[in-house]
């Protein structure tokens, strides 16, 4: 593997930035600025454009392996040896028009990261933290999460040969549960909220010399969630969307995306950018509501969703969602979670796409916004289904209903046929 390679000898990148004061720093000197400390001082990773411009082009994409290692260029990973998991990203981008219907807007398309490896959007992230812990040298890896990180984190750290150390809060759905625990991780199910588990996730970092895989604060995970965007932009390069959906939940995500679509222009791949929406849950909603104030509110404690991997009362990254739907010039909304088990029962129904609850919230949002008049009844819009219903049976049950239970009787199946 890349175990030795010094983590600042990565192909094109130039610095890092903080997105709160806009000091500059060097690759491998801090994941936050020490200026603006460790809830302000996010800090972003800034590329080379020119250079990569230079080798990311379309007919080299033409011949590179699909996975979202074939935008090596524009990733914080070693600039030669082999990448970890090998085989992760690349997921398709499926028409659904009945679904667009439903949901009136005259095209949808969904971007089904429930088929990655884990079921989750959060391989992405995942990857590029597992190979960059190997080419640190680090034996352990860890991650607070209320699931999705902590499942995907597990899964490439066991196809790594690393150790993951999970932080989960109390309130973790089973189904994720049972993936951590099978893919070997050591789990600590915290006796308390996300925002302590994820707190005590750093203490013990700090304690034990774990590689820190929390988004919140490592700034080279979300360029792993900026493949999403650059893999949308390249699967509608001559097609392009008028807006793109993303629930959001600490933050990270949406703006990953945003970030790959604009990076994709910017080294001529495209000739276009998409308006992003952003979609909270209504009962748990701080950076859309930073969106409207410009500030965050950190008092907050406990969120009211059974969207799991959305509820995030106190983000880390409210600056870089906040930018990214600005720089856009796009939106936020807010959904119920009734709206949310509509989504989930129309998009499995119409679409044949059976998403979790996070993942139906942006599908949620692009009716909520057609309502508001926010998205046109004539736009193109493409939906990042961000996980697979699978994670969270639970919640997935309390959106799609029961069973009919019957005899072993013809008439009783008909009795219900007839019925309608």
């Amino acid at each position: 593997m890349m175990s030795g390679t010094k983590p600042n000898e990565i192909s094109n990148i130039m610095g890092l930035i903080c997105v709160n004061c806009g000091a500059r720093h060097a690759a491998g000197e801090a994941f936050t600025c020490p200026r603006c400390g460790i809830d302000e001082g996010i800090l972003d990773v800034e590329f080379d454009m020119v250079a990569a411009r230079q080798t990311l082009t379309r007919a080299a994409l033409a011949g590179r392996v699909r996975s979202h290692w074939r935008y090596r260029e524009l990733l914080p990973v070693p600039a030669v040896g082999d990448l970890t998991p090998p085989v992760i990203g690349w997921t398709p981008l499926l028409e659904a028009p009945r679904l667009a219907e439903a949901l009136g807007v005259r095209r949808l398309r969904l971007k089904d990261d429930s088929r990655s490896a884990s079921g989750s959007f959060k391989d992405r992230p995942s990857a590029v933290a597992v190979t960059r812990a190997l080419a640190e040298g680090a034996k352990e890896v860890a991650c607070a999460s209320t699931g999705n990180a902590a499942s995907s984190l597990a899964h490439c750290a066991a196809a790594a040969g690393l150790r993951a150390n999970i932080f989960v809060p109390a309130r973790v759905p089973q189904g994720k549960l049972a993936q951590l625990l099978a893919y070997g991780a050591r789990v600590f199910k915290v006796e308390g909220t996300y925002d302590e588990a994820w707190r005590l996730c750093m203490a013990a970092c700090a304690r034990f010399g774990w590689y820190n895989r929390n988004c919140a604060v490592n700034p080279y995970l979300v360029e792993g969630k900026k493949t999403g965007g650059l893999e949308i932009a390249e699967q509608c390069a001559d097609d392009p969307p008028d807006w793109v959906s993303a629930s959001v939940g600490d933050g990270c995500s949406i703006a990953g995306v945003w970030k790959g679509i604009r990076q994709m222009r910017e080294v001529g791949i495209t000739d276009w950018t998409a308006r992003m929406l952003g979609v909270q849950a209504q009962g748990v909603a701080p950076i859309a509501v930073a969106f409207e104030t410009g500030r965050l509110d950190r008092t907050a404690r406990n969120g009211d969703t059974y969207a799991d991997s959305i509820n995030c009362p106190v983000p880390r990254n409210w600056r870089k969602a906040v930018n990214a739907v600005r720089e856009s010039g796009g939106a936020f909304v807010t959904v119920t979670d009734n709206e949310i088990r509509e989504a989930v029962r129309l998009t499995g129904r119409l679409s044949g796409i059976f998403a979790e609850p996070a993942a139906a919230a942006a599908v949620a949002g692009v009716a909520a916004a057609r309502r508001a008049g926010i998205i046109a009844a004539d736009a193109s819009v493409a939906v990042v289904i961000s996980g697979n219903g699978l994670k969270d049976l639970a919640g997935a049950l309390s959106a799609v209903g029961e069973p009919f239970s019957v005899p072993p009787d013809l008439g009783a199946v008909t009795h219900i046929v007839e019925k309608g």
